[in-house]
């Protein structure tokens, strides 16, 4: 298993549209836990707090785009629902996770892949952008243009005994 401090992906933020969408094909519901693993700008456990009524956490390497989500999630009174950590994602506990969100390499999903089968409860909801998870099957995925791009979004369910 990748334990490694380094970053196993580059940044790009997803569209704000596309966000929502995998927000929406999670079928993420109030009260949920939302962990977005590779956070970025927040732009992700943003909306699910403001827009699904999820409380939600974000986890990143780069400090300052950690200090960027931050700002923006207290000036959107939504600190108390969204928590923005500066570190690397194989040390965030994901065990109360009912959604992951992750745009990250096919390779980087491999490496995080063993974490999520250890640390998730049977029946939690993993959502790519774009790259599968090596090894496992998708319950279901979507592809769309958004702007000039075309957009796959990746719905996984957790089942420990498949």
């Amino acid at each position: 298993m990748y334990t490694g401090r380094d970053s196993i992906a580059p940044f790009v933020a997803s569209p704000i549209e596309v966000v929502r969408k995998m927000l929406e094909y999670s079928d993420l519901k109030p009260g949920e836990n939302l962990y977005d693993l590779g956070c970025g700008d927040g732009r992700v456990v943003i909306m699910a707090a403001e827009e699904f009524g999820a409380s939600s956490v974000g986890v990143d390497l780069n400090k300052r785009l950690v200090s960027e989500a931050r700002k923006k999630a207290k000036a959107l009174g939504l600190d108390e629902r969204v928590k923005i950590v500066h570190g690397n994602i194989f040390d965030l506990d994901l065990s109360q996770a009912d959604v992951v969100t992750m745009y990250l390499t096919t390779g980087a999903n491999e490496k995080v892949r063993p974490k999520l089968e250890q640390e998730l409860e049977a029946g939690a909801r993993i959502v790519t952008h774009d790259f599968s998870i090596p090894g496992w099957s998708s319950e279901r995925n979507l592809k769309f243009r958004e702007g000039y791009r075309s957009h796959t979004i990746y719905l996984y369910r957790w089942d420990p005994d498949e």
